[in-house]
């Protein structure tokens, strides 16, 4: 027997919505604490239980991106982007990830598709111009 999923939705609402929003704040509040190696245990054990969070990746990408660790970081940003392609935030962290790394031809892929989405931004624009000197 199927149970009834709403009226309009095709799929069931979460039914740890509460605890996983719960668990983004105490992650969140522990990189704000600079605990970044707890927040990292705690985000790889909460993404064993959800794989595909799309907040979390991007909390953990972060985190990676702010120890210099920029491929690991990457790793987590297209983790997020599977689920949410035209995410600016996450586009325009892998964009500095990659000029990190020195890899310019992929951060310029990533502005551009930033400018798709966002043409006026100006975080895009400076990194560019930086990219582009």
């Amino acid at each position: 027997m199927t149970a009834l999923v709403g009226l309009f939705s095709r799929t069931p609402k979460d039914p740890n919505k509460k605890k996983n929003i719960e668990k983004l704040k105490e992650i969140k509040k522990l990189v704000k604490e600079k605990k970044y190696a707890a927040a990292l245990k705690s985000g790889n054990d909460f993404l064993h239980k959800v794989p595909h969070h799309h907040d979390i990746l991007f909390t953990m990408g972060g985190i990676y991106y702010l120890q210099n660790k920029y491929k690991t970081a990457i790793s987590y940003f297209d983790k997020a982007l599977e689920i949410a392609s035209y995410d600016v935030e996450v586009l325009l962290l892998k964009a500095y990830s990659h000029q990190k790394l020195g890899e310019n031809k992929r951060a310029i892929q990533c502005c551009e598709k930033i400018q798709e989405i966002d043409p006026k931004n100006k975080s895009v624009l400076k990194l560019l111009e930086e990219l582009n000197s």
